[in-house]
């Protein structure tokens, strides 16, 4: 389990264990791209946690919902009035 703990003016520190074999492999590749280790290991982890947030954006529909759901979107909008006024008003920088 990794442990986060204050760690003066660098930043937190995280602590985890991993076998001989994780360790050798994880070094290998950092070396490969020229990074340390904790480098390499915080660039991969950061862009694992993007995946998996970004995973969380998308969504799985059957295709009887994604029907519905691209019958809504292909619908003409219903009127409205502040909107529209709203694109029609000039940004304040192109006054």
């Amino acid at each position: 389990m990794a442990t986060m703990t204050k760690e003066g003016g660098r930043g937190e520190m995280i602590n985890l264990r991993a076998s001989q074999k994780q360790k050798l492999l994880i070094d290998r590749a950092a070396e490969l791209l020229g990074r340390t280790r904790s480098d390499f290991m915080l660039e991969t982890a950061c862009r694992e946690a993007e995946t998996v947030l970004l995973d969380g954006r998308y969504f799985g529909l059957s295709p009887d919902a994604f029907r519905r759901f691209t019958a809504m979107l292909d619908k003409p909008p219903a009127s409205n009035p502040k909107l529209r006024r709203l694109l029609q008003t000039k940004a304040p920088w192109e006054s």
